[in-house]
């Protein structure tokens, strides 16, 4: 990767109450699917004497900053307490089987979303704050990037992404003019799509509601890294894999995140009895507790000091 190494800097949302809910134990095994700068696992780790902490993340950055930044973590010994998997956390079982732990899993916990430094990153393409090739891959080994997908979808595809994905109201607009655009000259960088999408949109709606290109490049942002499929598959294999007893956290972002993550822990937590059974055969039995009932969101103090937070659900699930 051709980024410049910097400090990873991202402020963690929900910190004390993702990890305290996990109930971490002193020897416990638990898996962080979405390692980014690392302050979840700076905390669950300063909870664990002999456990260990299995972090995945798809981003090369994260992993590459994650060595400088956990050294003594990763390096303490023969059997370190931290140990970095370079991958998508859709491959749960397969990297725990690799490593060795073929027997399940105390906790797992998620934060969703772009990590700061991906944001602030010019060259990754995320951001419609800085000029970029439009890119937006969390890993940079995929060949799909938001560059293809702006120059090669057709306009229906681009319209049903930009609604379905981003919830652009004008999505038919911005669509339509981004094929008029292409036709002429590719869409090749984040500044000329911004203004693009800018073209398409009604002068009224472009002076209200935040950044006019914000949805768009969510939507782009969220079929590119595949994010609410792998989302789906890795929380299915997630819960096979805890032992019981073992708990599950989820940060949020989007409702469409949210929405993932409460029909799967509603699918796992509740079960439909037929009437006259007299005993629920354990094939019939609920699989998770929800901890919580409504999503933890932040404190007035995180509102107020990590604006990020703004957005973010956090919901909770036990192993039965």
């Amino acid at each position: 990767m051709n980024f410049k190494m910097m400090d990873f800097k991202h402020t963690s949302v929900l910190l004390a109450e993702t990890i305290e809910n996990l109930k971490p134990k002193n020897d416990g095994l638990y898996v962080d699917g979405t390692f980014g700068g690392g302050g979840h696992a700076r905390y669950l780790l300063s909870k664990l004497d002999r456990g260990t902490l299995v972090a995945f993340d798809q981003d090369e950055y994260a992993i590459n900053s994650a060595k400088l930044n956990f050294a003594d973590l990763l390096q303490a010994d023969s059997n370190p307490q931290l140990k970095l998997v370079h991958d998508n956390f859709s491959h749960l079982q397969l990297n725990l089987v690799k490593l060795g732990y073929p027997d399940g899993i105390d906790g797992i916990y998620y934060d969703l979303g772009v990590s700061s430094p991906q944001f602030d990153q010019a060259g990754r393409g995320f951001s419609y704050r800085f000029d970029a090739r439009l890119d937006m891959r969390m890993d940079q080994s995929q060949s799909l990037d938001a560059y293809q997908l702006v120059n090669n979808s057709s306009q229906k595809e681009l319209a049903d992404i930009l609604y379905k994905f981003g919830g652009e109201k004008f999505s038919r607009q911005i669509a339509h003019k981004i094929v008029e655009s292409r036709q002429k000259t590719p869409i090749a960088t984040t500044f000329e799509l911004v203004d693009v999408i800018k073209e398409a949109i009604p002068a009224f709606a472009r002076r209200t509601g935040g950044h006019p290109a914000k949805k768009t490049f969510q939507a782009l942002r969220v079929v590119v890294n595949r994010e609410l499929e792998v989302l789906h598959d890795s929380l299915e294999e997630a819960i096979e894999l805890l032992k019981p007893g073992g708990r599950i956290s989820v940060i949020t972002f989007q409702s469409d995140e949210d929405k993932i993550v409460k029909g799967i822990f509603k699918k796992y937590s509740e079960v439909e009895v037929p009437r006259g059974m007299p005993m629920v055969p354990d094939s019939m039995k609920p699989t998770l507790r929800l901890v919580n009932r409504k999503p933890i969101v932040a404190s007035p103090k995180e509102l107020k000091n990590n604006n990020r937070s703004h957005s973010a659900k956090l919901r909770v699930a036990e192993k039965l």
